[in-house]
């Protein structure tokens, strides 16, 4: 698999995973919305309000969790597979003596012909240890040290 095909098949899984997130955390939106309708329709009383409170809440909760994945789903348009760099920026793949690195958005191990990456977040822990590091460079995280091998 070329360089350019490995970050464009790395992109294209957090893309699928950021919408399905989108899609998810908007289909509970909606069940919480019928929830709250089915709530006005039902009788008065102590019980009524505490559901209506409570599925009030889980709205709030879900509007945050939407706005967090609208974000993220800003920051990795921002990427442009195509695009080289000798150092580390977003959107770069980062081999390393201990893991490999795609730094993008936080979703977890990503794996391409065998080959597992951690898709993070350039405002990670890790991710900004990585951010702007070069060939050779090392890196010292948790009281470990890694070598950055590569970087596409």
């Amino acid at each position: 698999m070329t360089n350019s095909t490995l970050k464009q098949e790395l992109f294209k899984q957090c893309s699928a995973y950021v919408a399905q997130k989108f899609a998810t955390i908007q289909n509970q939106i909606r069940d919480v919305q019928d929830g709250l309708t089915s709530e006005t329709k039902s009788s008065a009383g102590d019980k009524h309000e505490t559901g209506r409170a409570m599925l009030q809440l889980e709205r709030e909760k879900l509007g945050h969790q939407l706005a967090d994945i609208e974000n993220t789903k800003a920051n990795l348009q921002k990427i442009e597979p195509s695009a080289v760099s000798k150092s580390v920026i977003l959107g770069s793949v980062v081999f390393t003596t201990e893991a490999n690195y795609y730094i993008a958005v936080s979703a977890g191990t990503l794996t391409i012909d065998g080959q597992s990456f951690y898709a993070i977040s350039p405002n990670t822990p890790i991710g900004l240890l990585l951010m702007g590091k070069v060939i050779g460079d090392q890196v010292y995280f948790r009281e470990a040290g890694f070598e950055i091998l590569k970087v596409l």
